[in-house]
């Protein structure tokens, strides 16, 4: 069990002394008994179908919309796609552990999640980098380059998670030795403070280039306001709203995430595993949020999806290709 308890040596005990007295121990005998459904679990499925139906309408607007096939959307749909797979992940977490207990579907569960939840923090730096990159290489975004470029990107993210989530399912586990499990069985000590201190270079990188996007789009708004004359409350709130959108993408990927990475640093497999799910969910949040924030935001996408549901949708559509730093 990967994030839950009482689970066929793959997860966390529910809260409360396990075997060894300990919340968070790890019960190999457990695979022949009952399990008794944890609400937990619950909420995490539930959270799994909202995160599966969100993203995959991004996936699909994406895919069958020939019009968005710019770098900006191709990030976008590699940002839906791991959320979709996390999503997923979470569901048939729950479906294998109380319905087909079984000790190597559940590894591969556990790849497939650590992958997609992986995927999805590199598509959000990818994101970012793009937004900064069309801000300081403003002439020179919309050329073949910065096309090579975003694939490159997407090639070194996808690839970097594969790894990680290949990890467990190669035998970088603890199922033989529960003494070097994390907070996260089936997954090391080791494993988890890998994929905690990338979070935190990720997480900094990030914060630096926002605080390089929010400097540019202060200035460029003092230029044209000057240029045009503006009013000084003008060019406050332009400056103000952008400062506003910046804060909200940044600060709802910090508050997630968050209090998960800095728990798998300090936290041990002895712990009562109520403060795994704690952090964990607010962790799943994230792919939950990031549809809206980067997607349904969008005015092309907003308005293939109202198409849609008016029964009048082209994929040949036109569209005013935005530049991602419109923020």
């Amino acid at each position: 069990h990967v994030w839950g308890s009482h689970s066929p040596c793959l997860g966390l005990r529910a809260p409360g002394p396990g075997r060894n007295g300990s919340g968070g121990s790890l019960d190999l005998e457990s695979v022949v008994q009952p399990l008794a459904l944890n609400p937990w679990d619950v909420v995490l499925c539930v959270s799994g179908t909202i995160i599966s139906c969100e993203n995959a309408v991004v996936v699909v607007v994406i895919f069958y919309t020939p019009a968005f096939r710019a770098p900006m959307f191709l990030l976008i749909g590699s940002l839906a796609t791991a959320d979709l797979l996390a999503g997923l992940g979470l569901i048939l977490h729950f479906a294998f552990v109380y319905f087909v207990p079984s000790e190597a579907v559940s590894l591969l569960t556990v790849g497939l999640l650590v992958t997609s939840f992986t995927a999805s923090v590199s598509s959000l730096l990818a994101i970012t980098i793009d937004r900064y990159l069309s801000l300081y290489n403003a002439l020179t975004y919309y050329s073949e380059r910065t096309v090579t470029r975003t694939y490159i990107m997407l090639v070194l993210a996808w690839g970097a998670s594969v790894c990680y989530g290949l990890l467990p399912v190669m035998g970088w586990n603890c199922l033989k030795e529960p003494s070097a499990c994390s907070v996260v069985k089936p997954l090391t000590k080791n494993h988890l403070i890998i994929l905690s201190v990338s979070f935190f270079m990720v997480f900094a990188v990030m914060l630096q280039l926002y605080v390089q996007i929010c400097r540019i789009v202060c200035r460029h708004a003092q230029q044209i306001a000057v240029q045009r004359h503006f009013l000084a409350s003008s060019h406050y709130v332009t400056t103000r709203k952008g400062i506003a959108t910046l804060a909200v993408i940044l600060g709802t990927f910090a508050s997630c995430w968050l209090p998960f990475a800095v728990y798998c640093l300090l936290g041990d497999y002895s712990y009562p595993a109520l403060y795994t799910y704690v952090t964990l969910l607010p962790a799943t949040y994230n792919s939950m949020l990031n549809p809206v924030i980067y997607a349904f935001r969008n005015q092309e996408i907003q308005k293939v999806l109202w198409a849609v549901c008016c029964g009048c949708f082209s994929p040949t559509m036109p569209f005013r290709s935005r530049s991602p730093s419109d923020v």
